[in-house]
C-alpha cells in the first residue's frame, strides 16, 4: 500500500487541510503503534499504522470550516464516505477501520435514535485493530493539533455522547493499556 499516493489522489495541493489530516493521523497512528508494541495481543501492526493514517481519508467531502474543510456533507459523514473511497482503491479491510472509527462506533440503534446523518447500519469497531485505532483516535483533536487528551478527557469526550460508548472506552483501557 501507498498511503502518500492514496492521501495526495485525493489531497492533490498542499493545504492547511492536508497538513491537519497528515498531523492528526500521524498522531493516531504513532499512539496507536506504541499501544500495540505494549500489549501482549497479537497485532497487526502494519495494517494499524496503514489504516491510522487513512483513518479520516474522507474529511474533505465534509463541511467543517474550523478545519478546513468545505465539502458538503455533515461532518459526521466523513467515516463512510472515506470507507468509499478505499473501497474503490481496493482496501475493504481499511475501508472498515473509516466506517468503524467515529466516537467509540456507532450501533443502528445509535443511528435511529439519534437521527443520524449517516447510512443506518452498525458501524461498531470489530477487529482489535478496528479497537485500538478508534481508542488512540480519542486522544487527539483535529482542532488541537499536537496536544494529546489525558484518560480523563478522552472519555469524557466519548461520554457526553454516549455512555454505552464511554464504557467501551472503559474496555479498551483495560485491554490496550
Amino acid at each position: 500500500m501507498n498511503i502518500e499516493r492514496i492521501i495526495n489522489t485525493y489531497y492533490i495541493e498542499e493545504s492547511e487541510l492536508k497538513r491537519i489530516l497528515l498531523s492528526h493521523s500521524e498522531q493516531v497512528a504513532n499512539l496507536a503503534l506504541k499501544l500495540a508494541k505494549k500489549s501482549s495481543l497479537k497485532l497487526d501492526e502494519q495494517f494499524i499504522y496503514e489504516a491510522a493514517m487513512l483513518h479520516d481519508i474522507g474529511i474533505f467531502k465534509t463541511h467543517a470550516p474550523g478545519i478546513q474543510c468545505f465539502g458538503t456533507y455533515p461532518y459526521l459523514s466523513h467515516g463512510y464516505l472515506g470507507a468509499e473511497i478505499l473501497r474503490k482503491e481496493g482496501y475493504p479491510q481499511h475501508a472498515l477501520v473509516c466506517e468503524r472509527h467515529t466516537g467509540a462506533g456507532l450501533t443502528k440503534k445509535d443511528i435511529v435514535e439519534l437521527n443520524l446523518p449517516i447510512p443506518i447500519k452498525d458501524m461498531m469497531p470489530i477487529s482489535l485493530e478496528e479497537q485500538l485505532i478508534c481508542f488512540a483516535d480519542t486522544f487527539y483533536s483535529k482542532t488541537h493539533l499536537g496536544e494529546e487528551k489525558s484518560l480523563e478527557e478522552a472519555r469524557e469526550s466519548i461520554a457526553k455522547y454516549s455512555e454505552v460508548g464511554a464504557k467501551r472506552f472503559d474496555k479498551w483501557c483495560e485491554l490496550f493499556i
